[in-house]
């Protein structure tokens, strides 16, 4: 046997892949806390059109994610890093953010809802641009089971700020502007900015290098071959398969918490300032949590930890149903619990991926991070879309009724609840699901380290 020395991960390289959080984060939690929101409180779009035109714009995210992660590893292949791309996302994505809120006073609803749909179209774009590769880094950067889980756990911790960041930042810098339009858009340059620094610090810092393998004439990847590429991925891993469908199940529910949370707010516990409590709630215990759960994997294996995360999520999730009948401070208390069980349903299935990816690289040949990033980005994108679209429909089935700038409403009965199940019920049974199919993932520690042996020997 040939003895192999493991070094550890540079703390650089950990800080600078953490950091690229407070972009992916800032971007996933923004839109799904209030676009929706922005829509039919602020632009008068009707719910459902509103619901549409945000996974019209996710539609366009899946499809392009493949072909995304296939132009990845070909770019890989031919430079030795995946860096172009990102550095283009990340230039881009702040003009395109604060184009999506800056939607001009007194444009009819339905043509304010075609100027978010485009904007949010190219921002989403340039989102997927850094996405996919930073998903697919991980698998490259880091070279052992436990060096992968303190990589994304130290990512988690940023994602979590990212969240306290924005989704309790946002609301208030909002808040503090009396015209809700000028607000949108000061809210959105700020978070533009932020969102435009974290990607680029993780492109300079925690992107590594390896030796190009120029193919002669390698054609330029397609929608078809970036897919025919994912799925065969999805074939031939077992683990992926279950490991994508969990975290697409989850994505939905986190999806359809964080797009009714700003709804709970304002018609439930009839506060604004409630949405920025309701995630200081959320987010205090995930920042404690996400290196516990780091700690337990060691112990127990990532899949049980996960397990264990999942299940006390949706129990709190499920508690929260009692705002049907009481609402008050109580809840900060079952969120509190989620967000604990949130930390772990964020970093355990990150550090799972490249696991994942991995044990392909190790049985199948490396060279094909890019392709499972993008096809794990479509599928967290698909989840969270139809999160909003989800609440979109409740809400319409309700008779939830919208409103243009500060005019004011009331809501039926029937449309309180159908918020409030938004926000508990539904997303507890959509976890029960996940759970079931995370009973799938079968990949241990001690296939992986089987595979890292076999490829030390030979």
């Amino acid at each position: 046997m040939i003895a192999t020395t493991r070094t550890g991960l540079p703390r650089r390289t950990i800080a600078g892949y953490a950091v690229g959080s407070l972009g992916t984060g800032g971007f996933a939690t923004l839109p799904g806390l209030v676009l929706v929101f922005y829509l039919t409180d602020t632009l008068g779009v009707a719910a459902l059109f509103a619901g549409a035109l945000v996974t019209l714009a996710k539609i366009w995210d899946v499809l392009i994610d493949p072909l995304i992660g296939a132009l990845s590893d070909r770019w890989l292949r031919r430079t030795g890093s995946r860096r172009a791309l990102m550095l283009l996302g990340a230039c881009t994505i702040p003009l395109f953010f604060v184009l999506t809120f800056a939607v001009p006073r007194n444009v009819p609803p339905v043509w304010a809802g075609v100027w978010v749909l485009v904007a949010f179209l190219l921002t989403a774009t340039s989102f997927s641009l850094f996405q996919v590769p930073y998903i697919a880094l991980p698998a490259e950067i880091a070279d052992s089971y436990d060096e992968r889980t303190r990589l994304l756990t130290w990512r988690v911790v940023v994602l979590t700020l990212a969240i306290l960041l924005f989704g309790a930042g946002g609301p208030a810098l909002r808040h503090l502007v009396s015209d809700e339009y000028v607000g949108y858009v000061v809210v959105a340059v700020v978070a533009g900015v932020l969102i435009g620094i974290g990607m680029l610090v993780a492109v300079f810092t925690a992107v590594p290098r390896h030796e190009t393998r120029v193919e002669e004439r390698e054609a330029p990847p397609s929608l078809r071959t970036g897919y025919a590429e994912g799925l065969a991925a999805l074939r031939r891993s077992a683990p992926f398969r279950a490991l994508l469908s969990t975290f697409l199940l989850q994505g939905l529910a986190t999806g359809l918490m964080l797009a009714s949370a700003n709804y709970v707010a304002v018609w439930v516990l009839h506060s604004d300032d409630a949405l920025t409590f309701l995630f200081v709630a959320l987010i205090a215990p995930a920042l404690v949590c996400a290196p516990l759960w780091g700690l337990i994997a060691r112990r127990i294996g990532k899949e049980r930890g996960y397990a264990i995360a999942s299940a006390l999520f949706g129990l709190a999730a499920l508690s929260l149903t009692g705002m049907l009948f009481s609402a008050g401070p109580w809840v900060y208390l079952p969120v509190a619990l989620a967000g604990a069980g949130y930390a772990g349903m964020q970093s355990l299935p990150m550090a799972m991926l490249p696991d994942v990816i991995a044990h392909d690289a190790l049985s199948q040949g490396p060279g094909r991070a890019g392709t499972f990033g993008g096809m794990w980005t479509a599928g967290e994108t698909t989840g969270m879309a139809l999160g909003a679209t989800a609440l979109a429909v409740v809400l319409a089935v309700s008779g939830y009724t919208e409103s243009v700038g500060s005019a004011a409403v009331t809501q039926s009965p029937a449309a309180v609840v159908g918020i409030v199940l938004s926000f508990s019920l539904v997303p507890t049974v959509i976890i029960a699901i996940s759970l079931v199919t995370l009973r799938r993932y079968r990949l241990r520690r001690s296939d992986i380290e089987a595979l890292e042996t076999q490829e030390v020997i030979a």
